[in-house]
């Protein structure tokens, strides 16, 4: 099993949800989705936004390499206008499906409004859209992730993160191994399958 960490205003996160399933599923692994905020960890490091906005020489590169890696994985993209955008909502419907078999296809679907349409995503009326989509009830849906329950999971997740050492997204999980960054997806998932055929693997 792979656990996949990913911020929906994460544009590496972008790269990584948009191919994970095709990749785990032609290796045999299972997908654990963990949706979190990289706000609340941004935070307790004393920063307040995205290294990529706080560094400006950071920031010019990453919008140099996205459309590089992009053209690399075949993916649409457009530099959102906002960034990092708020991702709360989304999330938390997120963190109601990450067991759902529909749960990859909506992750897919508000990356791709972020990241290629250059959408607000943090709102009913796309996350209704992408649930609609999917033939889901989208109402009901939006209820449940608003519900107090759902919203202490997510503070729940954001601690879980912490106390797991993240520290970015994506961020990967197979065992008690950490791989960071799009660029150790298919490392973290070669070791994921090698683990399952009973293989020992030296990364």
């Amino acid at each position: 099993m792979i656990e996949c960490w990913f911020e929906f205003a994460s544009n590496y996160s972008y790269l990584s949800v948009m191919r994970i399933e095709r990749e785990a599923q032609a290796r045999g692994v299972p997908i654990a989705w963990r949706p979190f905020l990289l706000g609340p960890i941004f935070q307790s490091f004393g920063w307040t936004n995205s290294p990529f906005v706080l560094q400006q020489a950071k920031g010019q590169y990453v919008w140099q390499d996205m459309p590089r890696q992009c053209r690399k994985y075949g993916l649409p993209w457009r530099q959102p206008s906002q960034f990092p955008r708020r991702s709360v909502l989304p999330t938390r419907i997120a963190l109601l499906g990450e067991d759902q078999p529909w749960m990859g296809a909506f992750c897919r679907r508000i990356m791709h409004m972020n990241f290629a349409e250059d959408r607000d995503i943090d709102n009913a009326d796309a996350v209704s859209e992408a649930l609609a989509e999917l033939g889901l009830p989208a109402d009901a849906w939006l209820q449940e992730a608003g519900a107090e329950a759902n919203k202490q999971r997510l503070r729940e997740r954001t601690e879980q993160a912490k106390a797991r050492g993240i520290f970015g997204a994506p961020t990967f999980f197979v065992g008690d191994a950490m791989y960071w960054g799009n660029d150790r997806l298919d490392d973290a998932l070669d070791d994921a399958a090698a683990l399952r055929s009973g293989q020992h693997t030296t990364r």
